[in-house]
């Protein structure tokens, strides 16, 4: 816009810090070993330590780790059929692994409250189709309504992939986001709420599906399996003890991150929690300046932590989304988009199963926008950018 001034808010900023970096470069000048090795080992052990889960597999991305998820669930050859419900909003790489792999995903219309699913419409979805697995997002870090869909589990019993890749540090229900799926992913990417460069995670509590994501991650091999397991493969298909270390059991990717991340990584995850509660402070200060005139984003659970990557509303309308948009870029902040909006209204969605058109996703794609929300920011950053947010909101009323 040819009003726009030099960004001072940007929605993203590195959390990896001049500290994390000189003691990078140090660490370095040892030869360290940087491909995969044991520093990916220890932060799978911690990160699975931090959400109380058995088993966590370190990877390239979040968008690998939704592929992982769609591909153990496929391997493990316990599912009635393949049709999956998933979230109408979100990104596009918690559906595309499902259309690659061969699923028949089912969109699902977005919930009022928290943007996640809407729970009326799932329950109607798992009557019809009896789907084998949901795929859940935690949209922007804010809960959904978990105990609902667990009970919705139990009652059809369908397998639950948690998308928390734009989740991690929120928490709700007295455990952490990412704790709830029979697996979870996770995104460590630039601008996150902690960052490994680029990186993404898996946990579970069920080793079979460990094991196979361990195999999946590494071309299909077994040499990251327990030594039992590892040995129980062997045995099990007769392999030659010459053989038995490049022997694939399963068909796999290269999708392994590298140990120079995971340094980063876990030297990020020691400030998580401060990380988590600064970005909760400021969601919540929002909410309370911009929660009366726009749509904002609610969690039943009122002790959650909501560790937002950003601040995410609806305008009243698409040209009260324009004003808004365009104070905000000359005061030099930046916005875009909801998420993706509606994913039924992509064309790597429609050119497929045709355009879906749902109520809420669809305001959600028309008046939907973001604003910063950084561990860095002060009380009156937001305060800022809210006056701006209502300065344009009152200019466009009138």
């Amino acid at each position: 816009m040819s009003d726009a001034r030099p960004i001072r808010y940007p929605l993203a900023l590195d959390t990896i810090d001049r500290a994390d970096l000189l003691a990078l470069s140090r660490w370095l000048m040892t030869s360290p070993r940087l491909t995969k090795g044991r520093l990916t080992v220890e932060l799978e052990a911690r990160w699975s330590s931090l959400l109380g889960r058995r088993y966590s597999v370190f990877c390239n991305s979040g968008s690998s780790a939704n592929l992982l998820m769609y591909a153990a669930l496929l391997e493990r050859g316990r599912l009635r059929n393949r049709r999956v419900v998933v979230p109408s909003v979100g990104w596009a790489t918690t559906l595309a692994p499902a259309m690659q792999l061969g699923f028949e995903p089912i969109l699902c219309e977005a919930d009022r409250e928290t943007f996640g699913l809407d729970l009326d419409h799932l329950e109607s979805l798992l009557k019809r189709h009896r789907p084998a697995a949901v795929a859940l997002v935690q949209v922007l870090g804010v809960p959904h309504r978990m105990p609902a869909i667990r009970a919705l589990q139990d009652r059809y019993g369908f397998f639950l992939l948690e998308d928390a890749c734009a989740a991690v540090g929120s928490s709700a229900y007295g455990r952490p986001v990412g704790s709830f799926g029979d697996m979870s992913s996770f995104s460590f990417y630039y601008g996150h709420q902690i960052s490994t460069i680029e990186g993404g995670m898996v946990s579970t509590d069920d080793k079979r599906l460990n094991d196979l994501l361990l195999m999946l991650r590494s071309h299909g091999w077994s040499k990251d399996l327990d030594r039992r397991t590892h040995a129980a493969l062997v045995r099990e298909h007769g392999i030659d003890d010459f053989h038995a270390p490049f022997v694939f059991y399963v068909p796999g990717y290269n999708l392994r991150s590298t140990d120079l991340n995971a340094f980063i990584g876990l030297r990020q995850i020691r400030r998580l929690g401060s990380i988590a509660r600064a970005r909760g402070r400021h969601h919540e200060r929002y909410r309370r300046h911009l929660g009366e005139r726009f749509t904002v984003q609610r969690c039943e659970d009122p002790k959650a932590v909501i560790a937002s990557i950003s601040f995410g509303l609806l305008a009243v309308d698409a040209e009260d989304r324009r004003a808004v948009v365009s104070a905000l870029a000359a005061a030099g902040v930046e916005t875009r988009i909801f998420s993706a909006g509606n994913l039924g209204l992509h064309p790597f969605w429609y050119k497929r199963f045709g355009r879906a058109r749902f109520p809420m996703a669809d305001r959600i794609h028309a008046c939907g926008f973001f604003l910063p929300n950084h561990p860095s920011f002060g009380p009156g950053d937001v305060d800022f950018i809210s006056r701006v947010v209502l300065g344009a909101a009152c200019a466009a009323a009138r």
